[in-house]
């Protein structure tokens, strides 16, 4: 079940307390804080997914290691107009010259 973060409602309608709440996406969003009966609203959050597509997974999807052997060659600038192999099959160095 998801989590929602619910902030309490102020009289000047700004938001007070955060607080979170475990409940089936198929509930209503909660209208009164549980304990005390405050007005509360619904605080939108992005999802903290830290699966396929996290930083991490990134990075060793795109290693040198994995390039190669994927069978994908990678170069990387090693100056003015010059690129050294780092992963794959081709030339060592590619130049303007």
């Amino acid at each position: 079940m998801p989590t929602y973060v619910y902030a309490v409602i102020l009289e000047d309608g700004s938001n007070g307390e955060h607080f979170e709440v475990v409940q089936p996406m198929s509930d209503d969003a909660l209208t009164k804080h549980p304990e005390s009966g405050a007005p509360v609203r619904r605080v939108p959050v992005a999802p903290n997914l830290p699966l396929a597509h996290s930083d991490a997974a990134e990075k060793t999807k795109l290693s040198n290691k994995n390039l190669d052997r994927m069978g994908f060659t990678k170069y990387e600038k090693a100056g003015d107009g010059f690129y050294e192999k780092k992963a794959g099959k081709g030339p060592d160095v590619i130049s303007r010259d």
